[in-house]
């Protein structure tokens, strides 16, 4: 029913227009109980066998959904009501911001992909906040947090610290997002010097309280080999939590889409990014011995994607593209081949 009508009438509409039209109507049927209704297809495995215990917390089961889909924390129960073990919002940055200039997201077909230039397009992390302790979540919920596109980069480490505080008290984990193409001279806060400084004013502030929290670094696929063993080193050095691989490619190798849309600006996501961001998993849990949690993220397509992840040291998985190009099946369809 989703690949044969559903999908077919969203590719009529703008990508970005077909994002807010399907998340209405998701929370629509959420406030008439219908996402929880016995006449209602089944997105949910609930098995004791899919619970992961990692990050200090425990999930329902690995499959979660990825940073940029959710990015005000406005769809977080009815998303969670489609069998997510996990929701990461945002990214959130201290303040609102618009993002960039529409047109900014686009479907490439033919590649099963996106390409987007969002740029953090977000309410702030206040109404983020809000929008948390309204909502009746019962699974994790991840705080990605950014900076805001005018800040710039020898002042980025505030805007860091301030979407933390503010957000502690109310989501499970934290990303550090400094891998997004879309905000300008953002990547340059990957360097291990610039990593070290947001994560240690971090941790100063999660040492005051009362509870202690796992924050994640979330990384490029389009990083050198040496880049990726520097921050495997940097994890160990001063304890970074775990690792998000990957965020989306600036790489436009061999896609089959028209150059009208495979040569937009932005970062590419869905099934060309598979076997990059596997690769970086590989990478990670080799040079570190599989010491470092990863989440993997990038391509997931199919549940023997999500598989082929795990299998390369990846703890938990996320969905975000595959998400939208497979439909809310693809959730129950990983958890039931990961349970055989």
């Amino acid at each position: 029913m989703y690949k044969s009508i559903i999908r077919p009438l969203l590719y009529t509409m703008d990508p970005e227009k077909a994002h807010y039209f399907t998340t209405g109507w998701l929370q629509r049927f959420h406030n008439l109980g219908l996402l929880n209704s016995p006449i209602a297809p089944s997105f949910k495995v609930e098995d004791k066998k899919l619970e992961r215990k990692v990050f200090g917390l425990t999930f329902p089961n690995p499959v979660g959904l990825a940073a940029g889909f959710d990015k005000d924390a406005k769809w977080i129960d009815p998303l969670a009501e489609l069998g997510f073990g996990f929701i990461e919002i945002g990214t959130v940055t201290p303040k609102g911001q618009p993002g960039n200039p529409k047109p900014r997201l686009f479907r490439l077909v033919k590649d099963e992909a996106l390409i987007n230039r969002m740029g953090f397009n977000n309410d702030g992390v206040e109404a983020a906040v809000e929008r948390i302790k309204k909502s009746q979540h019962k699974v994790p919920i991840g705080g990605n947090i950014g900076k805001n596109k005018v800040t710039p980069n020898d002042k980025a480490l505030d805007d860091y610290r301030v979407a933390f505080e503010k957000l502690y008290d109310h989501a499970d984990y934290f990303v550090v997002n400094v891998s997004s193409p879309n905000t300008p001279g953002l990547r340059e806060l990957q360097g291990k010097d610039e990593l070290k400084r947001i994560f240690e004013t971090l941790f100063e502030y999660r040492a005051k309280q009362s509870q202690s929290k796992s924050v994640l670094l979330k990384i490029a696929p389009d990083l050198t080999e040496d880049q990726l063993a520097d921050i495997v080193a940097l994890v160990g050095e001063i304890s970074i939590d775990g690792l998000i691989a990957t965020n989306t490619t600036l790489d436009r190798s061999n896609l089959k889409s028209p150059k009208s849309l495979s040569e937009q600006a932005g970062g590419l996501s869905g099934v060309p990014v598979l076997t990059k961001s596997t690769d970086v998993i590989k990478f990670i849990h080799r040079e570190s011995n599989g010491t470092i949690p990863i989440i993997g993220v990038g391509g997931i397509h199919k549940p023997e994607d999500a598989l082929e992840k795990i299998n390369a040291g990846a703890f938990l998985v996320q969905l975000y593209t595959g998400f939208i190009y497979e439909g809310p099946w693809l959730i129950k369809n990983i958890n039931k081949i990961l349970l055989r």
